[in-house]
């Protein structure tokens, strides 16, 4: 039940109708029986520093930060943590003595299902798409020891700010779509970062059979699209005999991550999870 002692976390983003946030969020919340409720707000792009205030002068406890705000909502934080510095975006903003502080939790939800993968010597990562998304996958990919990764995008004018935008480490390249069927025979990871396949182009997937066929056995693609689950990227994989996981991992663990800024404890990360699959399976 809200009260008037009911505390305030949520997450901003324009659109933000297909956010799954307030589902995972709010199940681990009512599991823990904790006073908070956490609200979905469409926040157009020309009124973020308003909002940004609003959510301030409301009594927000925190909230999360999502498309199309994740770069422009840095300066109007009074800290950002040196992650989100070196990535170049925010996805959870937090209360501080100084004001609201930022920083990027999404790198701790894309590694999180990748710890217990063992890399091969000169192993390459191959990244589809160069927006916000792709700057913590690759930031992921080299923290996890990758000793080159490929991002590969359509305009290379803006794979090359892309690498000008954000700190990343040494093996880093850029390439055209064009040239990726040269890279994926040796390809450890695939990851698309791109929407190519979300609802409601379901029946379209960034990798042809062809392309899929060229990478080696024990490569692991992964797609950060979590609608439909899985997606046909994801199914012609494990069609093929590939490990393949999906975005619902690196939301539900970016979320999780979250709760240390916001509450100072640790999330039930398998409450979100199943509450994400019964949403999901009831919604289909």
């Amino acid at each position: 039940m809200i009260t008037g002692n009911t505390q305030l976390l949520g997450v901003i983003g324009y659109p933000i109708q297909h956010s799954l946030s307030p589902v995972m969020h709010n199940a681990a919340i009512d599991s823990l029986g904790l006073d908070y409720t956490y609200v979905p707000f469409a926040v157009e792009p020309q009124c973020l520093e308003q909002a940004i205030a609003g959510l301030s002068a409301l009594g927000v406890e925190g909230f999360n930060v999502t498309i199309p705000h994740k770069q422009a909502v840095m300066p109007l934080l009074s800290e950002i943590s040196p992650i989100a510095q070196a990535i170049g975006a925010v996805n959870t903003v937090y209360r501080t003595a100084a004001g609201w502080g930022g920083t990027n939790t999404d790198v701790v939800g894309f590694l999180t299902p990748l710890r217990t993968h063992a890399l091969q010597p000169g192993a390459i990562a191959v990244v589809l798409g160069n927006g916000g998304a792709a700057r913590a996958v690759v930031a992921g990919c080299g923290e996890l020891g990758y000793s080159q990764i490929a991002i590969v995008g359509r305009d290379r004018t803006k794979l090359e700010q892309f690498l000008c935008q954000g700190t990343f480490s040494k093996g880093v390249s850029i390439h055209l779509w064009s040239e990726l069927v040269t890279l994926l025979p040796y390809a450890q990871l695939v990851v698309n970062t791109t929407p190519i396949g979300m609802h409601p182009q379901v029946d379209q997937s960034p990798l042809s059979q062809a392309e899929l066929d060229r990478l080696p056995t024990h490569a692991v693609v992964y797609d950060l699209i979590y609608t439909p689950h899985p997606t046909l990227l994801l199914h012609q994989a494990m069609e093929r005999g590939l490990e393949a996981i999906d975005g619902l991992e690196m939301l539900i663990h970016q979320g999780a991550a979250a709760w240390d800024y916001w509450l100072q404890r640790s999330a039930p990360i398998a409450v979100m999870r199943s509450a994400l699959h019964d949403y999901l399976s009831a919604s289909r």
